[in-house]
């Protein structure tokens, strides 16, 4: 049996989150071996007594072979922390979910990928805000992230695909329960052209608990998000504060000062978010502009495994081409051609004279 069974099993397990299963996969080496574990070998992991009991019930009534096989049949893609394929952007960041169920596809050019959020009683003027950005986003070949929620998420998905571009909705439900209902012709398309990605169960409800946690998957998969329109309570608030602890850049479309679905803008670029002005303001700041260019570029120069040695050198913060040879052992001007070709395909960006930070 696939060992992605277990994965789903265990997402089904409360109190399991992403700490307690990098325990158990550090301490049994695989979720098959802790699945199928004695409770004294599961208490030497640390699990505490309510998520011990959680997991027990849970094997009493979930069957790894048969929910990987209800997943398989409806078509749906499993990816894991395991998987080479799990979203590079989303695997940086802290509480990264063990398990994304996928309908539709996600490809490389989702790395390049921004955020665009806001509140579901969107104005007129913000509809048209988010249907340009969305719409010149997705025309320079970045993929629009948003949740499917009615509003200004609807309207960046829909020019999204208008314009011929690719789009993720992120879904507080399984994704085989649209929410909401209205926009289940919206989905269909999307997993055309992009996907509907959540981290809950196949079934799972669009209950409004689940909704909070979902909004750190979409700044999570993204380079940076945009809050085009947002009162003082909207849930793009929550969304651009996880992007900013995941160390994203938030950008706020200013209005009114009259207006209260501009109130949460307005405050987000008080308290530091970048003032958006037009679409380059993004492109810009996120080095985006080649955005294209790259892409061409990593389709035709295939992968080298070394790039990925000279990727775990690199940081945010710069370093000098010297530093990154020794770390690396490598010889200088393979380093140097490396890098080249990496720079190329925007993995990594030069700061400086001969200093480099990954992209």
């Amino acid at each position: 049996m696939d060992e992605k069974a277990y994965w789903i099993a265990f997402n089904q397990v409360s109190g399991v989150g992403p700490v307690r299963l990098a325990a158990l996969l550090e301490h049994f080496g695989s979720l098959e071996t802790a699945w199928k574990a004695p409770l004294p070998e599961l208490q030497a992991v640390g699990l505490d007594r309510r998520s011990l009991e959680n997991l027990l019930a849970a094997r009493r009534t979930v069957d790894p072979e048969r929910e990987w096989e209800r997943v398989r049949k409806a078509g749906i893609t499993v990816l894991t922390w395991d998987d080479p394929d799990y979203p590079e952007n989303l695997r940086q960041v802290d509480g990264a979910p063990p398990v994304l169920y996928v309908r539709g596809t996600l490809t490389q050019q989702d790395t390049w990928a921004v955020a665009l959020v806001g509140t579901r009683r969107a104005s007129a003027y913000g509809r048209e805000v988010a249907h340009k950005l969305a719409s010149e986003l997705a025309m320079h070949g970045v993929t629009v992230v948003s949740g499917l929620a009615l509003g200004i998420d609807t309207v960046a998905h829909k020019a999204a695909l208008d314009a011929g571009g690719r789009t993720l909705a992120v879904l507080g439900s399984g994704v085989d329960q649209i929410y909401p209902p209205g926009n289940r012709g919206l989905a269909q398309k999307i997993t055309a052209s992009g996907g509907l990605i959540s981290e809950y169960p196949l079934g799972t409800r669009p209950e409004a608990s689940n909704f909070p946690p979902r909004n750190r998957i979409i700044s999570g998969l993204s380079k940076g998000i945009i809050v085009v329109e947002a009162g003082q309570r909207s849930g793009a608030l929550i969304t651009a504060r996880f992007a900013a602890e995941q160390g994203r850049d938030v950008f706020a479309v200013p209005g009114s000062i009259l207006h209260p679905g501009s109130m949460g803008c307005n405050e987000l670029i008080q308290q530091g978010a970048m003032p958006l002005l037009r679409v380059e303001d993004v492109l810009e700041q996120l080095h985006m502009a080649d955005v294209q260019a790259q892409q061409a570029v990593r389709a035709q120069v295939p992968a080298d495994p070394l790039e990925e040695q000279l990727l775990r050198c690199l940081s945010a913060e710069p370093r000098h081409v010297d530093e990154i040879v020794r770390e690396s052992a490598m010889p200088s001007p393979q380093v140097a051609s490396l890098l080249a070709i990496m720079e190329l395909k925007g993995l990594v960006r030069q700061v400086g004279t001969l200093s480099y930070v990954r992209a």
